[in-house]
C-alpha cells in the first residue's frame, strides 16, 4: 500500500513555501550559467588545453541529466523535501571543491557534484502539487518551472560583474553561500510531503538510464571536437541506442520502475516531453547567441563589455519570472495546452523579429523580452500538463523526466549552434570569430524547433485526462466548483475528531484495490473533503492529521456516478509529529 508517513504534515504549509522553493530553483539554475563570463579564459585559468577545459561544462551537463530523474524518483519514495535538501547540499560541496582549486580534475569533480542539484526543479514542483490548494498551484508551478531560465538569466550579469572585478573563484563561494541559504530556508519553511510512491528504488534501472544518457549526451556535447562522423562519436551513439533499448525492455518488467514507461507513453505525456525538447532548444539558442553578439568587436558584434552584455540579456530571465502570474490567469481560462501554444507562437515571433534586430544593444533587449515572455509561458505550461496526466505518487519522477527532456534540448542546441557558428566564422589573426550570418542561421534553427514544438502541442488532448483530476490555476470559486463536481463521482464528507469537531488541513488519500494512490486532498477549514475516483471499483480512504492517529477505512465502492457520503472520525489519541 502507498505509504503516507511524513516528517512534517502538509497542513503547515505557509505562504512562504512558494518563494522559498522558487529561490532554490533559481540557485540551482545559477550553476548552469555561472562560468559563461569566463569560458574563453578557462584554458589559461586551469593551465590546460581548450579541449580539456570544456569538460568543466560537460561534466555538469552530464551529472544534471543523470541526477534529475533519479532524484525525482527518490523524492517520490523517501520524501521530496529530504531529497531537495540533499541535492542542494551536494551542490554546496561541489561549489566549495571548485572554489578552492585550480586543478582541472578537482574542478571537474566539483562541477559534477554541482550538476546533481538540477533534480531540485522537479522536486519543488512535486512538493507544490502535494501541499498547495488548486487556486495557488498553477502560478506556483509556473514560477518553479521558469526558475531554470530566471536563474540562468539573472546569473549572467552578476557573474560577469564578479568575474570582471574579483578573482573568479569568488563565483563559487557566492554559489555555495546561496546554496546554504536555500537549505536553511527550505528546512525552516517547507514541510515534508506526505505522499509516498509504492515500491523500492530501482537501482538497475538507475544505472541503465545513467549509462544510456552519458553515452548519448557525451557525443552530443563533444561531437564538434571529435567530428560528427568519427568512429568515437558514432560508436557512442550506437552504444547509447542499445543500452537505452535494453533499459526500456527491463523497465517494462520491473514492478516499481525508475520511470513508468507505460505512463510516459501516454499521448499527453509523450507529446509534452517531445515539445519540451523543442522549448529547451529555443531557450538555449538565445542564451548562446546574444552574449556573443553583444561582446564581439564592431564588424562582428556590438562591442559591449561583459557586464553590459549580461545586463542586456538579463530581461530574458526577468520576463520569465513576471510571466508566471500571467500564465496562471491564462491557464485558468483556457488551459495549459492553449498557454503552451501561445508561448510557442510568441517565441517564434521573437526569433523572427530578432533576425532584423541585431544592430544595437537596445534591440537585443527587445528580443530578450519577447522571447523571455514566450519561454516563460511555455515552461510554465509543461509541469501542469505533466501533473495532470500522472498520479500524485509519480509527480517527482514524471517532472524529473520532463526536466531531463529540456536538458536534452539545451544539449542538442549547444552542439548544433556551436557547429553552425564555427562553420560560418571568419578567421582573424588565426582566431575564429562568429559572424552575424551565423547568428541569423542560429535564430532560424530556433524558429524551426519552435514550429516542431507547435505542431506537437496542437496534437495534445484538449480535454481533462480521464484518470486524474485537472490541476490548474483557478480562482477560489473555480476551485470550489471543481471540488463539487469531483464529488459527484467519488467520496465526500468531513474529517472529524473523536468529539465530532471538524479537523482542518487533514490529509485524505484515496487508495485503489492494487494499493496504489488514486487521489489525495486536504480537508477545508470546516473539515470537508471531496475526492473523485478514476473508475468504478473498491477503494480505501486513509486520513491523518497532526495530533491524531491515522485512520484507514474499510473497502468502499465508488465511481458509479453517485457521490458516497462518508465522514472520517480520527482516533483521539495523539501521535508525535
Amino acid at each position: 500500500m502507498t505509504q503516507t508517513t511524513t516528517d512534517r504534515p502538509s497542513g503547515r504549509a505557509g505562504g512562504a513555501v512558494v518563494p522559498v522553493l522558487a529561490f532554490a530553483g533559481i540557485v540551482v539554475a545559477v550553476m548552469q550559467t555561472l562560468l559563461v563570463p569566463v569560458i574563453k579564459d578557462l584554458p589559461q585559468l586551469l593551465d590546460t588545453t581548450p579541449t580539456d577545459a570544456t569538460w568543466v561544462l560537460t561534466s555538469t551537463l552530464l551529472s544534471g541529466a543523470v541526477a534529475t530523474p533519479i532524484m525525482g524518483r527518490l523524492g517520490d519514495l523517501y520524501g521530496k523535501r529530504r531529497m531537495l535538501v540533499t541535492s542542494l547540499a551536494v551542490m554546496v560541496v561541489g561549489a566549495l571543491v571548485s572554489a578552492f582549486t585550480d586543478d582541472l580534475l578537482l574542478m571537474i569533480t566539483g562541477r559534477t557534484l554541482q550538476g546533481v542539484a538540477m533534480g531540485a526543479i522537479p522536486l519543488g514542483i512535486g512538493l507544490m502539487r502535494d501541499m498547495l490548494p488548486r487556486e495557488r498551484l498553477g502560478s506556483a508551478m509556473a514560477l518553479m518551472s521558469s526558475s531554470i531560465g530566471v536563474g540562468g538569466g539573472l546569473a549572467l550579469p552578476a557573474a560577469a560583474l564578479v568575474a570582471q572585478h574579483a578573482d573568479w573563484h569568488a563565483l563559487y563561494f557566492g554559489a555555495a553561500g546561496l546554496g546554504v541559504l536555500a537549505i536553511a530556508l527550505t528546512l525552516t519553511v517547507v514541510p515534508e510531503s506526505p505522499m509516498r510512491a509504492k515500491g523500492t528504488f530501482d537501482l538497475p534501472g538507475a544505472l541503465g538510464l545513467s549509462a544510456g544518457l552519458v553515452l548519448f549526451l557525451l557525443p552530443v556535447s563533444k561531437g564538434s571536437a571529435w567530428g560528427w562522423t568519427s568512429g568515437t562519436t558514432l560508436t557512442l551513439f550506437a552504444a547509447a541506442a542499445v543500452v537505452l533499448l535494453l533499459w526500456g525492455f527491463m523497465e517494462l518488467r520491473v514492478p516499481a520502475p525508475l520511470v513508468d514507461l507505460r505512463t510516459t507513453a501516454r499521448r499527453e505525456v509523450l507529446l509534452t516531453n517531445l515539445a519540451s525538447i523543442m522549448v529547451g532548444v529555443s531557450f538555449f539558442v538565445v542564451s548562446l547567441v546574444l552574449p556573443q553578439l553583444l561582446q564581439l568587436p564592431a564588424g562582428h558584434g556590438l562591442g559591449q563589455s561583459m557586464v553590459v552584455a549580461g545586463l542586456c540579456v538579463a530581461p530574458l530571465g526577468l520576463t520569465m519570472m513576471f510571466t508566471a502570474p500571467v500564465y496562471a490567469r491564462l491557464s485558468a481560462r483556457y488551459g495549459p495546452k492553449t498557454t503552451l501554444i501561445l508561448g510557442l507562437l510568441i517565441i517564434a515571433a521573437g526569433y523572427g523579429g530578432g533576425l532584423g534586430l541585431m544592430d544595437a544593444a537596445w534591440q537585443t533587449v527587445v528580443t530578450s523580452v519577447v522571447i523571455g515572455a514566450g519561454i516563460g509561458l511555455a515552461y510554465s505550461s509543461l509541469p501542469a500538463l505533466i501533473t495532470d496526466a500522472v498520479p500524485a505518487s509519480e509527480t517527482g519522477a514524471a517532472n524529473g523526466l520532463n526536466t531531463l527532456m529540456r536538458s536534452i534540448g539545451t544539449s542538442v542546441s549547444s552542439a548544433v549552434i556551436g557547429m553552425v557558428l564555427a562553420g560560418t566564422a571568419d578567421t582573424v589573426g588565426g582566431v575564429e570569430i562568429p559572424t552575424p550570418y551565423g547568428f541569423r542561421i542560429s535564430f532560424l534553427i530556433a524558429t524551426a524547433a519552435v514550429v516542431v514544438g507547435l505542431v506537437l502541442a496542437l496534437f495534445l488532448p484538449t480535454g481533462r485526462p480521464s484518470a486524474h483530476p485537472r490541476l490548474r490555476a483557478s480562482s477560489e470559486e473555480d476551485a470550489n466548483l471543481e471540488r463539487a463536481q469531483a464529488a459527484l463521482r467519488g467520496f465526500r464528507g468531513r474529517v472529524l475528531d473523536a468529539r465530532g469537531v471538524p479537523v482542518a488541513r487533514a490529509e485524505v488519500t484515496l487508495i485503489d484495490r492494487h494499493g496504489r494512490q488514486a487521489g489525495a486532498t486536504v480537508s477545508a477549514d470546516d473539515g470537508r473533503y471531496a475526492l473523485t475516483v478514476p473508475a468504478g471499483g473498491a477503494y480505501v480512504l486513509a486520513a491523518r492529521a497532526t495530533g491524531h492517529a491515522p485512520l484507514t477505512s474499510p473497502a468502499l465502492h465508488g465511481g458509479d456516478g453517485r457521490p458516497v457520503d462518508l465522514d472520517l472520525s480520527l482516533p483521539g489519541e495523539t501521535v508525535s509529529a
